[in-house]
């Protein structure tokens, strides 16, 4: 089953659903448990029949649905029409989404040296030195945020080595760095946005709001 793009994603009309990185997410306001519950037990069934099951996160106040499909290591057909019925489950109950409140945070660490470092936080963050896959040390439990390498020549330590990538809806895009402006922030960098744009905090310290668009 081929990877669908986001053209295609933007196109199959999924209002509830944004994808993040590499993956559809919505979250749905249950706004009490026990609404929650039988939103997660009827997609549960619905997941079921499909033979293609999401990761759900059940709080008090609302439900969260990740979708992708992992053997494609992607966003499918299979995903798309699971997605369409989880809205509709939602709909018949009358519970609705929130497709601005989906947020994924990805931690981007400078290396030269990739089989050097890789395994040292692979070790530190899961508990297991192997769980490197090419540049991203992935957690398939999802206890801790996908950290990926970016490269760069070898140099002395700088002031950060790190920053964090904010990945949120590309609708809500402009509001979140708006926010982060108004805070004291600064635009560092807009020449790849909508794709991610540079912030620095009144420090320097530098982060990414990331979009699925223009990848």
């Amino acid at each position: 089953m081929s990877i669908l793009d986001t053209a295609q994603i933007l196109d199959a009309g999924l209002d509830d659903w944004r994808k993040l990185a590499q993956a559809l997410h919505a979250r749905f306001l249950t706004r009490d448990f026990s609404a929650g519950l039988a939103l997660v037990s009827a997609i549960g069934e619905l997941a079921e029949e499909a033979n293609h099951h999401p990761d759900i996160v059940l709080t008090y106040t609302h439900v969260d649905v990740k979708l992708i499909s992992h053997d494609a290591s992607g966003v499918t057909d299979r995903d798309v029409d699971l997605a369409r019925g989880i809205s509709a489950l939602a709909r018949e109950r009358g519970i609705p989404a929130d497709p601005s409140a989906s947020v994924v945070v990805e931690l981007a660490l400078d290396t030269a040296d990739v089989a050097a470092a890789g395994p040292f936080w692979a070790a530190l963050l899961t508990g297991d030195a192997g769980a490197v896959d090419g540049d991203d040390v992935a957690d398939p439990t999802g206890r801790v945020p996908l950290l990926w390498f970016q490269h760069t020549d070898a140099h002395e330590t700088p002031r950060q080595r790190f920053h964090l990538d904010v990945w949120v809806p590309h609708d809500a895009a402009e509001a979140r760095i708006a926010a982060a402006v108004a805070a004291g922030g600064t635009i560092v960098d807009a020449a790849q946005a909508p794709a991610f744009t540079v912030l620095a905090d009144p420090e320097g310290n530098r982060a990414c709001v990331c979009t699925v668009l223009e990848r």
